[in-house]
């Protein structure tokens, strides 16, 4: 993964140097609602993961994950 987090995701999106994003099914909508937009508009694929817990295993970080990108 290149970065995990809300912010560095949104971030990562806006400066144009990821492909896919992943989401936490289970994160809050309105935390996600903006990076899902941009992704969107950008035609970034988005990858829905089962939980946050999951997606953190995935960045290989510790704690849950709302959101990554590679």
């Amino acid at each position: 993964m290149k970065c995990v987090g809300v912010k560095q995701v949104l971030k990562a999106v806006n400066m144009g140097t990821v492909s896919t994003v992943y989401i936490g099914k289970d994160a809050e909508p309105h935390v996600l609602a903006e990076l899902i937009t941009i992704c969107k508009s950008k035609n970034i694929q988005l990858v829905e993961i089962d939980t946050m817990k999951k997606l953190g295993e995935m960045a290989g970080i510790e704690v849950g994950a709302a959101t990554a990108a590679e």
